[in-house]
């Protein structure tokens, strides 16, 4: 049986790529994603403002009482200390590279033009074989147009390419006005690939404190149907290789991915939840289907329930949303059912 893919110009094993995460930090833990059967790894991202700010406090830290007292000067760290930044994470992903032999996929999120360059240039030199672009954005200036920031993700694009070598993916946010406009765009700027979707972590409200918090919620398999139903859409309509992530939890998810159209799947959700060894279980779970099916290969059935080839294209768009409402009854119990 033939699990093969190919994503961003790199021959894959199988569909399974691990997205960046905590678990990505460590080589450790790297290894460990090889034997249980990863294909690729998307190394942790690398965040622009928060180099930032630790060159801040290493500023502050190096200068504190320095005017106060002449011993001071015996204050400074040996630079070994303090490793900090893309110098740091550049270091960690040739570690990486030396500890497995599958790809690894550098991920990368900018704020300035200068930092996306500079960074994804030094995550070439590292050894990455791939780049993720990871544009994660909150727009919230009531001036700032639908099309300046479309216009803002191509100029990265544009620049990250005139930059690199590598091969470019970009993680993409499906809030666009017209998303599939937006991917024929990346595609004919030469993006490499689409990484649909990017998880918007949404933040809460301590009611005790009064703080505005973090709230990380990991994803169950029903947030998978946003990207399978776009991921659908995309294919054929594209060029560039398509990565599905968020809901992937069990082998017949991958399996539903591919067949709208993916060429790699990213999970972390699961590993982080079940642990890194159930990659085995997920790449055991999508064999035995498919040999229960008589498949021989991915490329068999990818593709073969994108809208380009579903005996009913129309289950993509509108027209299933006012069959999904109509079909749904209610039930005496107080529960819903779907009609038969």
């Amino acid at each position: 049986m033939d699990l093969s893919t190919r994503y961003l110009g790199l021959n894959l094993r199988t569909p399974l790529v691990p997205s960046a995460s905590p678990l990505t930090h460590e080589p450790d833990n790297i290894r460990r994603m090889e034997d249980a059967g990863a294909a690729a790894i998307v190394f942790h991202s690398i965040f622009e403002e928060q180099i930032r700010a630790e060159r801040r406090e290493l500023a502050d830290a190096l200068i504190q009482g320095t005017d106060s007292y002449a011993e001071s000067l015996t204050y400074f760290p040996e630079s070994e200390e303090f490793q900090i930044g893309p110098d740091e994470y550049a270091r960690a992903i040739a570690r990486a590279k030396e500890a497995v032999d599958i790809p690894i996929i550098g991920s990368l999120n900018g704020s300035s033009p200068g930092g996306w360059t500079n960074y994804a240039k030094q995550i070439e030199e590292a050894g990455a074989d791939a780049l993720e672009l990871n544009i994660y954005t909150v727009p919230t200036d009531p001036d700032i147009s639908g099309v300046e920031i479309e216009q803002n993700c191509l100029d990265i694009l544009a620049a990250v390419r005139e930059t690199v070598n590598l091969p470019i993916a970009l993680k993409l946010s499906p809030f666009f006005t017209n998303l599939a406009r937006m991917a024929a765009r990346l595609d004919a700027a030469g993006a490499d690939g689409l990484v649909l979707f990017n998880r918007f972590y949404q933040p809460d409200i301590e009611l005790e404190t009064l703080e505005v918090s973090p709230n990380i919620l990991l994803s169950t398999p029903m947030a998978m149907r946003l990207p399978l139903r776009w991921t659908a859409i995309l294919y054929g309509r594209v060029h560039t290789n398509l990565a599905a992530t968020s809901g992937i939890h069990r082998g017949t998810n991958v399996l539903k991915m591919v067949m709208a159209g993916a060429d790699v799947t990213q999970v972390c959700s699961v590993l982080l939840r079940r642990g890194i060894e159930h990659l085995f279980t997920i790449e055991q779970e999508m064999k035995n289907w498919m040999e229960e099916h008589e498949y021989d290969s991915i490329e068999q059935m990818k593709g073969s329930m994108s809208q380009e080839h579903c005996a009913d294209p129309a289950a993509f768009e509108r027209a299933q949303y006012m069959r999904a409402l109509s079909a749904y009854l209610p039930h005496t119990g107080g529960s819903m059912r779907l009609s038969q």
